[in-house]
């Protein structure tokens, strides 16, 4: 089961987090993994490193808005990648020492979710790569955009 739509006239200030135990029922255990415990969902194996269609992808735990497919580009990584973020204040970074290097982790700003990494080796102007585990992002086609409380981005598909 995964988390479900942004209720209409809600705010992303006042979103309380749930528990961990509330997010174990709330969340597929990939989705757990990767927004709780900064997982990484394979390569190539997961739902959103293809998709086409336009919409919005939000935080899978708040439905907060973070990209758009207007930003969304084939990386060859086999993750959903972006050129930059649709609501930049939902979206923060954070220096990630786990691994080998030094990298840039991202997070959602209100449900604090770990989101994916962000990369300099991105397309031109910015040369940015947001690169995201779907398991953090639920897509939100534009044709649901109004319905489910998100008609503040339908403007950019129009």
């Amino acid at each position: 089961m995964t988390s479900s739509a942004k209720p209409a006239g809600s705010s992303w200030n006042t979103f309380v987090k749930p528990s961990r135990e509330e997010l174990l029922k709330k969340l597929t255990a990939m989705e757990f993994d990767v927004t709780q415990d900064e997982g990484t969902e394979p390569p190539f194996d997961n739902a959103l490193w293809n998709q086409h269609e336009d919409g919005i992808y939000v935080d899978v735990v708040s439905g907060e808005p973070l990209f758009s497919s207007q930003d969304k580009f084939d990386s060859g990584t086999g993750w959903p990648s972006f050129t930059k973020p649709l609501a930049a204040e939902n979206v923060v970074t954070r220096e990630d020492r786990k691994l080998f290097a030094t990298r840039t982790e991202v997070r959602s700003r209100h449900a604090h979710s770990h989101l994916g990494h962000l990369f300099d080796d991105g397309p031109e102007p910015a040369g940015q790569r947001y690169c995201m585990n779907s398991a953090a992002l639920r897509f939100v086609p534009k044709e649901k955009l109004e319905e489910e409380g998100y008609s503040e981005f339908l403007s950019q598909f129009q």
